[in-house]
């Protein structure tokens, strides 16, 4: 009996035909603004080649990677005319794969231990812009949170990952070393880019890019925006003080305003102790 791919499945399938008509208006507007033209791709945790075949439909020369030996055999035999190479998306520069004009990495990082890792080698792998896609903590801030993974074919490694919210995601990717991050101002057209009264967004889309792309399907992320205002010590304001509880954060306020105060007080009073001191004695 032939395997059921989960990648065959019709709601994967309708799933992977969404992004795709996304990825397609995205490229072509890139196109149209990147001075040299995308040629080559990369496309990291390929599966069994359903975005490697549509990247190259789009007259890009791809190369698809997956972790799983039986991911890659697979799109082997389905997409002969197509390279497809079994690596590790945490160690991919030891793949020697060379660096790609197009990145994409759809459906993956969430599955890794180390997805900041990835990132940097994504980063690496990145000559003009990277696209990614995947699950994401319904969180403003930029976390992760560590979650066990089902036994399941065809997805992560090691059955336990780190899901980032689309703030951590924002973050890691500038810090890797991206010049712009931009969020989507059309998300594709599924359930899990949109927020309902039943549940919070659960998938996010996001392009980062050595070179500015002033197209109007982007918005650009502000890089500082999730830096705290004061990282000298744990008692920093309570929205960025992770120690800081309930009352804590209520009373914020009224606390750095009275912290403050005192700082101010005692600098009046050691100067003023040091001024009438020598001349008094």
């Amino acid at each position: 009996m032939d395997r059921q791919w989960l990648f065959d499945r019709k709601w994967t399938r309708d799933f992977t035909q969404a992004r795709q008509k996304t990825v397609r208006a995205l490229l072509n507007d890139l196109k149209m603004k990147i001075q040299t033209s995308l040629h080559s791709a990369l496309d990291v945790g390929c599966g069994v080649g359903d975005f490697s075949i549509f990247l190259s439909g789009l007259g890009l020369l791809v190369t698809g990677v997956d972790g799983r030996v039986e991911n890659v055999t697979e799109a082997k035999r389905r997409h002969p005319d197509t390279n497809f190479v079994a690596a590790d998306a945490e160690e991919l520069a030891s793949a020697n794969l060379g660096s790609f004009d197009l990145v994409l990495c759809f459906g993956l990082l969430y599955h890794l231990e180390n997805p900041f890792r990835a990132i940097r080698q994504l980063y690496c792998a990145t000559n003009k812009v990277l696209l990614i896609e995947g699950m994401c903590l319904p969180d403003q801030k930029p976390t992760m949170g560590l979650y066990d993974e089902l036994e399941g074919q065809d997805q992560g490694l090691n059955q336990i990952a780190f899901y980032p919210s689309e703030a951590c995601l924002i973050k890691m990717l500038y810090h890797a070393g991206f010049s712009f991050v931009y969020t989507l101002t059309k998300l594709p057209e599924d359930d899990l880019y949109v927020e309902s009264i039943w549940r919070k967004r659960v998938r996010t889309m996001l392009v980062a890019s050595k070179q500015e792309l002033n197209i109007p399907a982007l918005t650009l992320s502000n890089k500082k925006i999730f830096r705290p205002p004061d990282t000298s010590s744990i008692w920093s304001p309570a929205e960025w003080n992770p120690w800081a509880t309930r009352t804590n954060t209520i009373m914020s306020p009224f606390r750095t305003a009275l912290l403050r105060a005192r700082a101010f007080a005692s600098r009046v009073l050691r100067i003023t102790l040091r001024t009438f001191g020598r001349n008094k004695f």
